[in-house]
């Protein structure tokens, strides 16, 4: 019997999750299918549940849910520490007194195993995160943890600050404003962009340039639509290492295909079947 999997969100038409899923379905032989189901935050209780009792191999949740997840779900710790789920794990194990159904966050996963497939030491180096939403949280929680200083930088400074406090239960983090770039660029290690600035159709924003960059820096944007940002570009002219959103994405997912299967993802061909449909775009 078929076993199906899906990306429930409001909007979901725009989800890439079941091109890179069902390639990697194909690309091993498994009898699975992945969908993509409209949801609001009212009916996903109902919804989670309903999957779980037509025998759903597991769920991933994009915006709005995440945060509302974490009252249905039993979230694993980062989950809980992130404030969002974005898969769920249909099991027999009980958690907490809660049975078979559990929250993880592969977002900041995602994130450093992009940076680790260009190479990228993490701990010891200085990362400076551009944004405070819910991507930067994930993303900031997981470097944190696994060692790097963290410096957070957003438009409004007290919610850069109230993100760094919550990360410092976890690792070496601060909160600063976007003002203060030209200086912090100059002694990062490696810059993320999490903000949509560069995102299609603005797509010649960026909010660093060439000038605060230098030779060997790493620059990471999770935006993919473009595929090579106005960012990215800048990044270029001086030679400085480059990795774009396609790769977050798709370790992202691939995390949540072994939490589900227990198997290791084709993470080659799950990456070349986004790249494709966003090439033909």
């Amino acid at each position: 019997m078929k076993t199906i999997f899906a990306v429930l969100g409001d909007p979901v038409e725009h989800s890439l999750s079941p091109v890179m899923h069902n390639a990697a379905y194909k690309a091993l032989g498994m009898d699975c299918e992945y969908h993509k189901f409209r949801v609001t935050p009212d009916d996903l209780e109902g919804a989670i549940k309903g999957a779980r009792a037509m025998g759903f191999g597991g769920l991933n949740l994009t915006i709005p849910l995440k945060e509302k997840a974490l009252g249905i779900v039993e979230p694993d710790t980062m989950a809980q520490a992130i404030g969002a789920v974005n898969t769920i794990e249909f099991s027999d194990d009980t958690i907490a007194g809660i049975t078979g159904i559990v929250g993880y966050n592969t977002d900041g996963i995602g994130a450093v195993k992009a940076l680790a497939a260009s190479g990228v030491d993490i701990p010891g180096s200085m990362v400076l995160i551009l944004g405070a939403g819910g991507a930067a949280r994930a993303v900031a929680y997981q470097l944190a943890k696994d060692g790097a200083r963290v410096i957070i930088a957003n438009r409004t400074l007290g919610k850069s600050q109230e993100l760094a406090g919550n990360v410092r239960s976890v690792g070496d983090a601060n909160g600063t404003s976007l003002e203060e770039l030209p200086e912090l660029t100059a002694d990062a290690d490696i810059i993320i962009n999490t903000t949509s600035v560069g995102m299609h159709p603005d797509i010649e924003q960026t909010l660093i340039t060439a000038d605060m960059m230098h030779t060997g820096q790493v620059i990471f944007d999770i935006v993919y639509s473009p595929l090579e940002t106005r960012l990215l570009r800048e990044a270029k002219k001086v030679g400085a290492v480059t990795i774009d959103g396609i790769k977050m994405l798709v370790l992202q997912g691939a995390e949540s295909f072994r939490i589900w299967t227990g198997i290791e993802p084709p993470v080659g061909v799950m990456e070349q079947a986004v790249r494709d449909v966003l090439g033909s775009k």
